[in-house]
């Protein structure tokens, strides 16, 4: 399970999991549980390239939102693996 803390969001922390490639069991703590809930669904079991794209440059507050942050968490994952 990796660990992301967010920033500039209502979430806290991104939990997720990379299994070949692709997004698992994607979890925020805080933040809208039912719009959360439903990106999490929705990203499970996509090749993480393509979360990022479809995620990246999503804004709500501070210039970034929690779809956008779970794309941060995604390519600073494969930074470091």
């Amino acid at each position: 399970m990796n660990t992301y803390k967010t920033y500039g969001t209502c979430s806290r922390q991104i939990l997720f999991d990379v299994d070949d490639g692709k997004v698992k069991n994607v979890k925020f703590i805080g933040g809208c549980m039912g719009n959360l809930q439903g990106v999490s669904k929705l990203v499970e079991g996509r090749p993480v390239e393509e979360v990022i794209e479809l995620l990246s440059g999503i804004k709500c507050r501070n210039n970034t939102s929690c779809p956008d942050q779970l794309a941060n968490a995604l390519k600073e994952y494969i930074k470091q693996n």
